[in-house]
């Protein structure tokens, strides 16, 4: 089987991708964006690895859209817009036309879902995994961005959604069998495998967090994991209250059947959801203005024990937690 060379797969696959003139139609090395007055240039970056990141029998478009997805969720954690993203596709010498066309479908579909743009990249052969890596754009006003060292003792810490399902989803990934011992009906599992498949980036919070915010980062390594990495940002610590974290019914339903799973759902990581603080005098303003979108919940608060997060319980007792975020090394 004979398949397209570099400059055929290219114009076949990805140029159909680059509809924004920065682009220049990916036929120069180099993309020119103007970033219009006012406003900052906000860049992200993830690499994803088959075997990794993603199982290698996942769906192509269901790998290229959680590439994109999880840049998008780190634009998102900082109220950025993004006009662009550059791709990065490092494929294994099995790669197949099918595999290709699927990947860029995905990518299609969510440049339409999201308004962003291909705007270049790279694209070569590796004797090892398929690994992609996305680099993405995002622009915020000057000042604006919400940075993670702007936390300050006093705020409200605010999560989205619900936190725990792609945890539970991929637990379910790696053994079928389990749903049914957690009492999970089909629909349930297949709600949470959606819900570690696809993250959904939370772009529609960004007046909301940008009107009332002050620091955020988006939940990718785990919830408690990842409000440390704010915390340390800021030299702050956080009280977080258990029962206030939000859980999807279908995580409740396996809580119930396993209290175990407690640690793996709050800080398994693959969320994707933001996590946002602001004064106190402003949470209501904030909630109320996410409402109509994504709901944040309030579950803490900052305080002046830098590097400290604590579990309470209801009362107000520290809870006895073991980290299960993700690790990179």
């Amino acid at each position: 089987m004979t398949r397209p060379g570099e400059v055929a797969l290219i114009e076949r696959f990805f140029a159909p991708l680059a509809h924004d003139p920065a682009a220049l139609s990916l036929l120069d090395d180099t993309a020119v964006l103007a970033v219009p007055d006012g406003r900052e240039l906000v860049v992200t970056a993830d690499a994803l690895a088959a075997g990794i990141h993603f199982f290698p029998d996942d769906p192509p478009g269901a790998i290229a859209r959680k590439a994109l997805r999880v840049n998008l969720s780190d634009l998102a954690a900082k109220a950025a817009e993004p006009p662009g993203y550059l791709l990065t596709i490092a494929l294994a010498a099995d790669w197949t036309e099918d595999w290709l066309a699927g990947f860029a479908a995905g990518l299609a579909a969510d440049q339409a879902e999201f308004g962003v743009s291909l705007l270049g990249g790279d694209t070569i052969r590796t004797d090892g995994p398929t690994t992609l890596s996305i680099t993405a754009l995002g622009t915020v006003p000057k000042g604006r961005a919400l940075l993670r060292a702007a936390a300050r003792p006093g705020d409200i810490v605010c999560v989205s959604g619900t936190i725990g399902d792609a945890a539970l989803g991929l637990l379910l990934r790696k053994d079928r069998g389990r749903g049914a011992a957690l009492g999970l009906a089909a629909g349930e599992v297949d709600f949470l495998d959606d819900r570690y498949l696809l993250p959904r980036p939370r772009l529609g919070l960004r007046a909301a967090i940008a009107a009332h915010g002050r620091a955020g980062i988006d939940v990718s390594d785990g919830l408690v994991t990842d409000l440390g990495k704010l915390c340390r940002a800021a030299g702050t610590g956080a009280d977080l209250d258990v029962a206030a974290i939000p859980l999807s019914p279908a995580a409740r339903v396996a809580l119930e059947h396993d209290p175990a799973l407690l640690a793996g759902l709050i800080d398994g990581g693959d969320d994707y959801e933001i996590v946002v603080t602001c004064e106190a005098g402003a949470v209501e303003a904030l909630v109320a203005a996410a409402a109509a979108g994504v709901p944040l919940t309030p579950i803490g608060r900052i305080t002046g024990e830098a590097g400290i997060v604590r579990l309470l319980d209801g009362e107000g007792a520290e809870i006895a937690f073991e980290k299960a975020g993700y690790e990179h090394f």
